[in-house]
């Protein structure tokens, strides 16, 4: 498939706010993005307006506050994918198509039951919750982040694994948590089916605390997969470090202002994916 013919749904509803930037991370890499609201797949606008989600090759989840992020973060709008998209978005899973959740829409990910996902698609229950941070405040600041994972992820795959990337966070509720009961379970069975895709990292590549992971996830996770690869919800933001001009240090590091950033790999692995696959 040629990367002008691969189609990527990027799902919206109000209190979304980062469309722009993930509309424009897919286009600058030359594939055929649209922002879509989530009436557009239910039924809910007029004909012409109407979508498919089995019309796209990728779904993606931008950050934002969607619903005002009222009862938890992502909770409303998974719940409205769950009451009226559920078979859809199983089948374009199953069917081994990427779906790509940032910052709140890994938030809607975790809700849908769709990651960590150990058993099965989409659990009937969220099986992990996004907490609000440990410094009880909105951190927006650079992070470092190291690659993890041993080439499962889809989104990943030219990245080589242990690789340092910078990417910045903005969020809330960022803070990964299982079931306590659960805890070190659960973070083994992410170890051994290989979902844990980014930890949060010092400048030196050394798993630190606070201001270097800056929510106090367990085991320092930034992002993680389902066990097939598919699906990738993280934290950071790519689509703000798609350009070098787009890091704190772009005038002090050299090159030029327009090359590739540290995000742009997340968006080129993917589609150099569904352009080999579909």
């Amino acid at each position: 498939m040629k990367l002008e013919e691969i189609k990527v749904c990027i799902l919206r509803i109000e209190g979304t706010n980062c469309e722009q930037e993930a509309y424009d991370a897919f286009k600058a890499l030359g594939a055929d993005p649209e922002k879509v609201h989530l009436k557009q797949l239910i039924g809910r606008s007029p004909g012409e307006l109407r979508r498919e989600l089995d019309e796209y090759q990728v779904l993606m989840l931008p950050g934002g506050f969607s619903a005002g992020d009222y009862v938890r973060a992502g909770a409303i709008f998974a719940a409205r994918m769950k009451s009226h998209l559920a078979a859809d978005l199983e089948n374009f899973i199953a069917s081994g198509r990427p779906v790509l959740g940032i910052c709140n829409g890994f938030q809607i990910l975790v809700e849908l039951g769709v990651l960590p996902s150990f058993d099965e698609i989409m659990s009937e229950a969220p099986q992990a919750a996004l907490y609000t941070n440990v410094s009880g405040r909105f951190e927006c600041r650079p992070s470092y982040l190291k690659h993890e994972n041993h080439g499962k992820c889809v989104f990943t795959s030219l990245l080589p694994r242990g690789e340092i990337v910078a990417i910045p966070v903005a969020h809330a509720e960022g803070n990964l948590r299982f079931p306590s009961e659960s805890e070190e379970e659960f973070l083994m069975r992410l170890e051994e089916n290989d979902q844990v895709v980014f930890r949060y990292v010092d400048p030196n590549g050394d798993y630190a605390g606070y201001p270097w992971c800056p929510n106090g996830a367990i085991g320092n996770i930034a992002g993680i997969c389902n066990p097939e690869g598919n699906v990738l919800g993280m934290m950071p933001h790519p689509e703000r470090a798609m350009f070098r001009y787009q890091h704190p240090d772009w005038t002090r590091s050299g090159g030029k202002p327009d090359a590739p950033g540290d995000g742009h790999v997340i968006f080129r692995s993917v589609l150099d994916h569904v352009s080999k696959r579909f």
